[in-house]
């Protein structure tokens, strides 16, 4: 008796795997795609990290008296840290010169720098706060707050960036997420706190705080 149509179809298992293949396709591709964008965000973490660690750590090496020549350069080598992840577009580097005021009752701001296109604020204080009172105590969050001690300064760096996915995962929860990083260092055997200008630079040469440029 010959096989009926629907019967030769139910024995027939020569497309098996391919069948298989393609109905795993979309978990595999996933998981694989998955991974790299969970590679990609750890990857920005460190480089994000390091960009706030680099800026304090050059900034607080540079000895006597800084110049805004200094903070062009500090800005500029952390900036190449993060160009394999385009941080100049989309990021912000915020540098602070923390000390003890002259009252002795708080911290002051003496000079604040920036760098990167990212429109994006202190979240601590700007360029003079606590000068002539006891607002400010220190900078960092609450509970956690880095303070100077007489006579010397702290290098404060914030930085901001808009992480960049490679892949776009919603349910990674990555996209649009920005990632912010502190660090602080002190000086190092410098006397003079004030940012000179011996050079008279101005305008866009400056990483003034009122410029967001890459």
């Amino acid at each position: 008796m010959t096989p009926l149509p629907l019967k030769k179809l139910a024995d027939d298992t020569s497309g098996l795997a391919l069948i298989e293949f393609a109905l795993s396709l979309p978990i595999v591709l996933s998981m694989g795609l998955g991974g790299l964008e969970l590679a990609n965000y750890a990857i920005a973490t460190e480089r994000v990290s390091q960009i706030a660690m680099t800026a304090a750590d050059n900034a607080a090496r540079v000895r006597t008296s800084i110049d805004e020549v200094d903070v062009n350069e500090v800005m500029a080598g952390a900036k190449f840290v993060g160009d394999s992840i385009d941080f100049s577009q989309n990021g912000r580097i915020i540098l602070s010169s923390l000390e003890e005021n002259a009252a002795k009752n708080g911290q002051w701001i003496r000079w604040q720098r920036c760098a990167g296109a990212k429109t994006v604020n202190s979240s601590f204080g700007v360029q003079g706060d606590g000068k002539t009172d006891s607002s400010l105590q220190g900078m960092g969050p609450t509970g956690k707050k880095i303070a100077a001690i007489s006579g010397t300064a702290v290098m404060f760096v914030e930085v901001f960036y808009d992480y960049q996915p490679i892949v776009p995962m919603p349910m990674l929860g990555y996209n649009g997420k920005t990632m912010n990083f502190t660090a602080a260092f002190n000086v190092r055997e410098r006397t003079d706190q004030a940012l000179q200008n011996a050079k008279n630079l101005s305008g866009s040469n400056l990483s003034s705080c009122s410029l967001y440029m890459a």
